[in-house]
């Protein structure tokens, strides 16, 4: 195990920048997740960290050593890949061992980690197998195997879970999560995917456009989104957000929309005329009826029913919301509601920044 730092890391191709001095710390033995979309450097990053990319600015340290210099196979650090890249003239046995074979190591140690591997990945009776002859979520926990047996100071995964079907991937997510709990080792894991980070991340660093918008653990992200970008980005199905002006008047604290609508606001964050983006998670909306007190009018437009839960698209003015109930709601698309809002779950931004509002 071990830890690992970024100092002011960028990276440019030719006169294209795609990072732009990235820093921060990973403890020894911490699970943390690089999320972010397509294109915002968190592959090109793990990939600096592997020593299959050059560094062209900045710092990476293993356990305290700068590793910009030091060659990958030097690094002592092992990777699993989006493809699974096994040898399909190799049986299980023979792919998970090949590393410590190329290192010369000792036959009867060799055999002894590849079955403690496969032990631990529930391979034992697939080790004579050839990659042809497994599933998809079989052949990606030979490629963990394959990482497993070199007994790394540090687990990188690039994307390992993106080629596998959505049940598989749920699974999936499990044993790379439950075998981070038995071998305890440092684990880097790149993802675009928010619910892999949230279901799994010890500490979640969330990149847009070669930086870093907020690290913190899932439910801090989830809670306390830095700026417009993490509120949206972070949550399934994603943060509302509507746009508006504060007015204090009478009745209280509200986000007019200009259309009519107006979405009461609890107090305490930004000035009177402000421009905001207001923003409010699915689930933190109810219904209620059309004419209740402090409710936001709004008419359905599609029913999804999912079984123990049922997402709503509600048009409320120019907006259009998703709202997700409980159970299973009597309405249908055309009728008029209610919406009412949680006010200590609303998310108030800068509309100009994009930063969160201090109440």
């Amino acid at each position: 195990m071990a830890t690992v730092s970024f100092n002011a890391v960028a990276k440019a191709f030719g006169a294209t920048k795609v990072l732009h001095g990235i820093s921060f710390d990973i403890d020894d033995g911490e699970f943390v997740v690089l999320v972010g979309p397509s294109g915002c450097g968190k592959s090109t990053l793990l990939r600096m960290l592997a020593g299959l990319e050059e560094i062209t600015a900045g710092a990476i340290a293993i356990d305290g050593k700068v590793v910009n210099d030091v060659e990958s196979k030097d690094r002592d650090i092992a990777m699993v890949f989006q493809s699974y890249a096994l040898y399909p003239h190799m049986t299980v046995a023979d792919n998970m061992a090949f590393s410590l074979k190329l290192r010369k190591a000792d036959p009867k140690a060799m055999q002894e980690r590849v079955a403690h591997a496969a032990k631990i990945l529930n391979l034992d009776p697939y080790l004579k197998r050839y990659p042809r002859e497994l599933s998809g979520g079989q052949r990606q926990r030979v490629a963990m195997g394959r990482a497993i047996v070199r007994d790394p100071k540090v687990f990188l995964f690039d994307e390992p879970l993106s080629n596998l079907d959505a049940k598989l991937r749920v699974a999936m997510r499990a044993e790379i999560k439950a075998l981070h709990q038995r071998l305890k080792t440092t684990t880097v894991y790149v993802t675009h995917d928010q619910v892999e980070a949230m279901t799994m991340a010890d500490r979640i660093v969330v990149m847009h456009d070669g930086r870093i918008e907020q690290i913190g653990r899932p439910l801090d992200l989830y809670d306390h989104p830095a700026n417009l970008f993490v509120a949206q980005f972070i949550g399934s199905p994603a943060m509302n957000v509507v746009n508006g002006t504060i007015r204090r008047g009478s009745v209280g604290v509200v986000v007019d929309m200009g259309d009519g609508v107006q979405w009461p606001l609890n107090g305490g964050p930004g000035s009177e005329g402000q421009s905001v983006a207001y923003g409010i998670r699915p689930g933190d909306l109810s219904l209620t009826s059309a004419s209740a007190p402090g409710s936001v009018p709004g008419e359905i437009v599609v029913v999804e029913p999912t079984g123990a839960e049922t997402e709503l698209v509600v048009q409320a003015g120019q907006a259009q919301l998703i709202l997700v109930t409980h159970g299973r709601p009597a309405v249908s698309p055309g009728d008029r509601v209610g919406i009412a809002v949680a006010p200590d779950k609303v998310h108030v931004f800068d509309r100009t920044s994009g930063e969160r509002l201090a109440a």
